[in-house]
Parts: C-alpha cells; sequence; structure tokens
C-alpha cells in the first residue's frame, strides 16, 4: 500500500480559520509510521458550542504555538503528499488559516474519506458516512473530536476501504469521482457512424468509468459502434470499468459481465475488454 497522510483540526468557533488543534498520522504499508499533534493558540474567542464538541479552551491553549508558528512542521509532514481528511472541513479550515496568517498552503493532493466510504459501502451511499459512523461499522475504535485520533481514523477508514474494494490508493482517488452508483451514470443508446472504423461492432457498457458514461457512448458512436443499454446476442464487446475488472475476486461480476461470459461461452462472438483497452483501441484508430 502506498504512504498518505491523515490530517484533522478543530476549530475555536466557527470561523474555519480560528483552528486550535491538529493531528496527522502518516501511514505506509498499512501501518502508521509517525503522528503529531499540536495544540494551536488560533489568537481568536472560543465559543461554548465548539469547546462543548472538543473540550478546548482559551486557557489550554495560551502557551500553545499560532498557525503561523507550525506552518513549517506541516508542510514537511503534507507537503507532496496524498492527504486524507474525512469530508472537506479539514482542508477548507487549513487553506483558510494559511489565508488568514498571509502563507502558502501546502501542495498536496487531497482525498476525502467520507467520499471514499460513500463509494465503498452500500450502507454509506446516502447516510451514515459520518466519522463515527463509519469508523463504527468497520469496527474501529477512537476518541472522537481530538485531532490525532480523528486524523487515524479516517486513515483507518481509507485503508479498510482499500481492502474492501481490492483498490489501490491510485484507484480510490479515481474512484472518488466518479458516481457512487455507477448504474445511475445514465442509460444510452446510439446508432454508429457508418462511417466509422468500428461501423458494426455494437458495444455496451457496464462499472465505473474514468470517463463520463455519455462521454464514452459519443466516442463509440464517432467510430462507428452501436451503443446498447444491456448486453444481448447482437453485442460485439462489452466494456467494464477498470475499477470493476480490479474488484472481481470476492465480489461479483455485474449482470452484464457475467451474461457476457454466458454468451461468449455458447460461441457468440464477443469480447470483454477494460475501458482503458477500449479508449487505447479508440485513440490508435481514430
Amino acid at each position: 500500500m502506498a504512504k498518505f497522510v491523515a490530517i484533522d483540526v478543530e476549530t475555536a468557533n466557527a470561523d474555519m480559520s480560528s483552528i486550535c488543534s491538529i493531528g496527522a498520522a502518516t501511514f505506509e504499508n498499512g501501518l502508521i509510521i509517525s503522528e503529531w499533534y499540536s495544540l494551536i493558540d488560533p489568537q481568536d474567542y472560543f465559543d461554548d458550542i465548539n469547546i462543548s464538541i472538543h473540550g478546548i479552551d482559551k486557557s489550554m491553549v495560551n502557551e500553545s504555538p499560532t498557525y503561523s508558528e507550525v506552518a513549517n512542521t506541516i508542510e514537511q509532514v503534507i507537503e507532496g503528499m496524498v492527504v486524507v481528511t474525512h469530508t472537506h472541513f479539514d482542508r477548507v479550515a487549513i487553506s483558510q488559516a494559511a489565508r488568514r496568517w498571509s502563507i502558502k498552503p501546502p501542495l498536496c493532493t487531497w482525498l476525502d474519506s467520507a467520499r471514499v466510504a460513500r463509494r465503498t459501502w452500500a450502507g454509506c451511499a446516502q447516510r451514515g458516512y459520518g466519522l463515527a459512523d463509519v469508523c463504527k461499522m468497520i469496527g474501529y475504535e477512537f476518541q472522537h473530536h481530538n485531532a490525532l485520533e480523528d486524523a487515524k481514523a479516517s486513515g483507518q477508514i481509507l485503508l479498510s476501504a482499500m481492502t474492501e474494494t481490492g483498490l489501490d490508493l491510485e484507484g480510490v482517488q479515481r474512484r472518488v469521482h466518479q458516481p457512487i452508483n455507477p448504474k445511475l451514470g445514465g442509460a444510452i443508446k446510439r446508432e454508429g457512424n457508418p462511417e466509422g472504423p468500428l461501423f458494426g461492432e455494437v458495444v455496451a457498457f457496464t462499472g465505473a468509468l474514468d470517463i463520463p458514461r455519455r462521454e464514452a457512448a459519443d466516442l463509440a458512436e464517432a467510430l462507428g459502434c452501436n451503443v446498447e443499454l444491456g448486453v444481448t446476442k447482437n453485442t460485439t464487446l462489452l466494456v467494464v470499468g477498470d475499477i470493476d475488472v480490479k474488484r472481481l475476486m470476492g465480489h461479483e461480476k455485474s449482470a452484464k459481465h457475467r451474461k457476457a461470459e454466458e454468451l461468449a461461452a455458447k460461441g457468440y462472438s464477443i469480447r470483454i475488454v477494460r475501458e482503458t483497452d477500449f479508449r487505447e483501441l479508440t485513440s490508435l484508430i481514430k
């Protein structure tokens, strides 16, 4: 498993720049290899509602550094890394704090573990994807609203999702930009361009594609393919999202995928390919 950093912050009030604590955990090969935590003096007031959530008040941060004073440490921890947070709150807070203190925000790749959870477990798709809910589901215990504990919990959610889906870190990053339910990506039919180099091919798509389903259908149509909603005896090509190909171990193939295999076994001329290979094919014959 690749290396990544999970990070979390708590704030003193509704202003997201009022960071009063920050925690970060660096993961490599599924293990935490380093941790960092600091209270932060936001030089701002503490709202009672925020204190009731995380338990930090003005007296606790009087001798603590400001965000400006820990900015170099934060940059050393997350610069150039994939940085995991649960929802975008922490990312926005760091950006706002950097702006407030006239500091350049760290350059990194942000990954929202809530979006990962919604695309990994059906029970989290529409609700129940809060940090505590997901951790309860995966059996991970932690002290909620402690920045370091929350950061480690976010990282554990990502690790569990990678185990559940069989995806690596790069695969998860692609998956979060795709529909939660790929089947709802839009039903599409197309009549192929008779002048296209693939005229006569009948294509169907299944799974989570890297490009929008309609864009894939438009590409196939321009090359001469008829695009159908499902797999039939006339189908000559089934394009399967790369992620779904990787998920097959321990997971059920889509109905389209199974039907295509059944037809192929009966002697019908149908080829099953990954989206990557289909796109490479189309780029070569344009």
